[in-house]
């Protein structure tokens, strides 16, 4: 289990960057030693900074600022007054009688209304509708905890936030809508957050270092994945974890003998039916087992699969048919391993979480998430643009790298393999499956911009990991 202190605690560079709700960011808020008009000052200060870079100077530039009557208006129209100081040319228009058109203008400040809005918000256009626009906290008319849109909001070129990320510039359409995000220490102090978003120096310091007298042993995994007729879904997990670390990685296929489509680096081992007591025997040289792509529907598989996490003691990965089989008994075979087994990884999209939890996760996935962690006893690894990761305590990691092209068939099987690399490595369950998901994106965005398949994932992981580490990426194509 990873608690939040110990998610905190190991930064290398101190960029810990936190996520609040709304209702969390006004307790901040609400415990701050200063007083509000001092908050807004600082608020609107950070605006006009971030203005001014978007601007390019001061000099003969014009900005609209779009204001409402609550504390986020009152940040963008002391925004205003601190251009104005520097010779910038603002208007500031009420949000609530704002025309349809804005005035021309060089720059839109969006200070209408911040992450508690309920309503729908028509946004008024910008006169060019090339002209930049910066959000206060978020785009207006954005939910602050799903990101849901409501009515017609500006989509903003850069948002400037106060002291934390809010879900709702990570997930639905206000990821998109919010264009790139900054945060800004306005003195606030959001230490208690329970969410935070990984960056590429979480996952080097979450790395370990390969000791000199290291050996193949010391990172072993087991993965059970495929059958007959449907072996590439094992065999890209297979290829994932040997990129990902994974030192011996022994590859075992119900019903598929010695038949295993794997890597040639890998070593193929052929089980019988009871194939869940044949693991379970033989795990004591093994650090992680992965369980699941590809293996099929079959009840007995769905039996055996159920016997194997519950009786395994080390760290253990289950995705795709695996979390089938495991379904709405999923926490009674997770719990049956006992307290001092590793915590288990179960990667759902939408429709196997709904398999595990009895419902696709609702507009709030982080209670969602958090939900099915804390009903499983297990680390949740929820897929999506943004994917989500809880563990029982409700600590939640967010990797929302990588695009669109991410959503191919094997995609998933590929994330898998790299978790169980890093599983077998030592990372603790929580920080493997966050940082399987921020490799898995950065690979993808390493990658071609069409075209891609799951097998490119794979090759571009050497890429991602020597980019976390702080080396050049131009390791695999000379374009890069």
């Amino acid at each position: 289990m990873v608690p939040a202190h110990a998610v905190r605690s190991d930064r290398q560079d101190g960029g810990v960057q936190p996520i609040v709700t709304p209702s969390e960011m006004a307790e901040i808020d609400a415990a701050a030693p200063e007083p509000v008009e001092v908050l807004i000052d600082r608020a609107g200060a950070a605006v006009a900074r971030t203005a001014l870079q978007l601007l390019g100077g001061a000099y003969g530039r014009r900005v609209v600022v779009v204001a409402g009557k609550g504390n986020n208006g009152a940040d963008g129209r002391a925004a205003a007054a601190q251009l104005e100081g520097r010779g910038v040319r603002c208007t500031v228009i009420d949000a609530a009688a704002a025309p349809a058109v804005l005035p021309r203008a060089d720059l839109v400040i969006d200070a209408a209304y911040g992450t508690g809005f309920r309503g729908t918000y028509e946004a008024p256009a910008p006169a060019d509708p090339d002209t930049a626009v910066l959000a206060v906290d978020i785009p207006s008319g954005i939910d602050g905890i799903t990101g849901a849109a409501s009515g017609r909001p500006l989509a903003a070129t850069r948002t400037v936030t106060f002291a934390a990320w809010k879900p709702g510039l990570l997930l639905g359409e206000g990821a998109g809508l919010a264009g790139d995000v900054e945060v800004a220490d306005i003195g606030l102090d959001p230490s208690g957050a329970r969410a935070w978003r990984v960056t590429a120096d979480d996952v080097a310091a979450w790395l370990p270092a390969r000791e000199r007298s290291t050996h193949k042993w010391k990172a072993a995994a087991w993965l059970i994945a495929g059958s007959p007729g449907m072996t590439g879904a094992g065999r890209l997990a297979a290829a994932s974890a040997m990129r990902s670390g994974a030192g011996y990685l022994r590859v075992s296929t119900p019903g598929a003998g010695t038949e295993v489509d794997a890597p040639v680096e890998a070593v193929v081992s052929p089980v019988g039916e009871a194939w869940a007591d044949e693991v379970l025997a033989q795990l004591d040289r093994f650090r992680a087992i992965g369980i699941g792509p590809g293996l099929g529907a079959d009840d007995a598989i769905a039996d055996e699969v159920r016997h194997l996490v519950s009786g395994s003691k080390v760290a253990t990965v289950v995705d795709g048919d695996g979390l089938r089989a495991l379904g709405a008994a999923a926490a009674t075979v997770i719990r049956g391993r006992g307290p001092d087994a590793p915590l288990v990884v179960l990667t759902p999209h939408d429709g196997e979480f709904a398999a595990l939890d009895g419902a696709a996760p609702g507009a709030d996935r982080f209670a969602a998430v958090r939900g099915l962690a804390r009903a499983t006893g297990a680390v949740v690894l929820l897929k999506g643009p943004a994917t989500l990761i809880a563990d029982p305590e409700g600590s939640v990691l967010v990797a929302d790298q990588g695009d669109a092209r991410l959503a191919t068939a094997g995609s998933g099987d590929v994330l898998t393999g790299l978790i169980l690399g890093l599983l077998a490595q030592g990372l603790t369950p929580q920080r493997a499956a966050a940082a399987g998901a921020f490799l898995h994106g950065r690979a993808g965005d390493l990658a071609w911009r069409r075209g891609l398949v799951a097998g490119d994932l794979v090759d571009h992981l050497p890429a991602a990991f020597a980019e976390v580490a702080g080396g050049s990426i131009a390791t695999l194509h000379s374009r890069l």
